[in-house]
């Protein structure tokens, strides 16, 4: 069973069990700080994370008590393999450390939202250390990017500045949830790994590509409908152009996906009578809006897509394996990846190993301000703080 934590008018938390059937985030908090006088927060180290977020760089609570952490752009090797990264040292000596890995996006690790993230878990005496995967910064998602996330974490573990007892993690957003999950599944760190953060996650990435094409997904077993956001579609398209086979469907799709991502309306007819027949049976899935469909439109995609779908795919791992302890976020209103993802990939994993928050009014990136529930993302910074301070001593692998 997993605890799928709720968290009440009081703000305590609700535990109840649920069976098996699922770098925004510092703009998601900067509107949600926007409304801080709705719901009274504790005064606590918690709500001081969550406040400093919000602030962006200007003044708060947590910054008047905590020195100015310093980023350093870093080169590091792990068995002959080269890395580039930035580390965060907080002022302070730190409690614990996390590979902080970049999301989808082209400036990959100075993003600034990213920093700001980075920046707040710093000042909360966490070792931060944001790997450069050019991949994520080509706007792909790969398996075997959970090397990079590896080798990031072999780098983080080995480094003086962490205390020898000093607990380490993994933090991912959306799609590189899935990379994070591979690489703290690896035997040459997996029990190293204490915790993985997960926010708007994913465990089987068939039913997700089922989603943001009919906007259906199965909770308890029944078909629900949620508007699909229409980006989260043509990004996928944009990640798997180059493994097409014909030079003609290659080109054909990467303009689709220009002019659908700058205009969902815009007309792409021109572009559907050049393709060949695989590059038809691509498009057919993306236009297909019945979920009963999917299966087999999924099997006629090209083997390439197929295998680096099949790679990524968390429902055919054997997630009993993993040693790390999830914290699992996940907003009821993701109209890119449904939360009941992040309901399966909980209760994916042994008992008593995960935690997961739902959150009211997170639409993976966008906010339905009077909606968003604070109260739970206070609640989930509190559980990655107390994951910093649990005791480390005894756990094989520590220095």
């Amino acid at each position: 069973m997993t605890l799928v934590i709720q968290v009440n008018a009081a703000g305590d938390r609700m535990g109840y069990p649920f069976s098996a059937y699922s770098t925004c985030l510092a703009g998601l908090l900067g509107t949600l700080l926007l409304f801080t006088g709705c719901v009274p927060l504790p005064d606590d180290e918690a709500t001081w994370v969550l406040k400093d977020l919000g602030a962006g760089t200007g003044p708060s609570r947590l910054k008047e008590q905590t020195p100015v952490p310093a980023r350093s752009p870093i080169g590091y090797q792990v068995q002959g393999r080269g890395h580039q990264g930035d580390l965060y040292l907080p002022g302070e000596p730190p409690l614990a450390g996390i590979v902080l890995v970049p999301g989808a996006a082209v400036h990959g690790r100075n993003d600034p939202r990213l920093v700001a993230v980075a920046t707040t878990l710093a000042r909360s005496r966490f070792l931060v250390l944001v790997p450069d995967i050019p991949n994520l910064r080509a706007l792909k998602v790969q398996a075997k990017d959970s090397q990079y996330v590896a080798d990031a974490f072999s780098h983080l573990v080995s480094r003086t500045e962490l205390p020898d007892q000093g607990r380490a993690g993994i933090g991912a957003f959306s799609y590189a949830v899935g990379p994070a999950v591979l690489a703290a599944l690896d035997p040459g760190i997996r029990e190293r790994v204490d915790f993985l953060l997960g926010v708007g996650g994913y465990h089987d990435l068939q039913q997700v590509v089922t989603f943001f094409t009919t906007g259906y997904f199965r909770k308890d077993g029944q078909w629900q409908y949620l508007e699909p956001n229409r980006y989260g579609k043509w990004v996928f398209v944009s990640g798997n152009t180059d493994r097409l086979a014909d030079p003609v469907d290659r080109s054909a799709f990467r303009r689709m996906a220009d002019r659908m991502v700058e205009d969902p309306q815009a007309a792409i007819d021109d572009l559907i009578d050049q393709l060949t027949p695989e590059g038809q049976s691509l498009l057919d899935l993306l236009q297909n809006r019945d979920p009963a469909r999917s299966p087999a439109l999924l099997a006629r995609l090209p083997s390439g897509i197929r295998a680096e779908l099949d790679a990524l795919n968390l429902a055919t791992r054997d997630l009993s394996l993993l040693k790390a302890h999830l914290i699992l976020v996940h907003g009821t209103d993701d109209q890119i990846i449904p939360y009941t993802e992040s309901l399966a990939l909980a209760a994916a994993v042994p008992p008593g190993q995960s935690e997961l928050i739902l959150i009211d009014g997170l639409a993976h990136v966008d906010t339905q301000p009077f909606r968003l529930d604070r109260r739970a993302m206070w609640r989930a910074i509190g559980i990655l703080l107390e994951q910093r301070d649990v005791p480390a001593a005894g756990v094989p692998g520590r220095r």
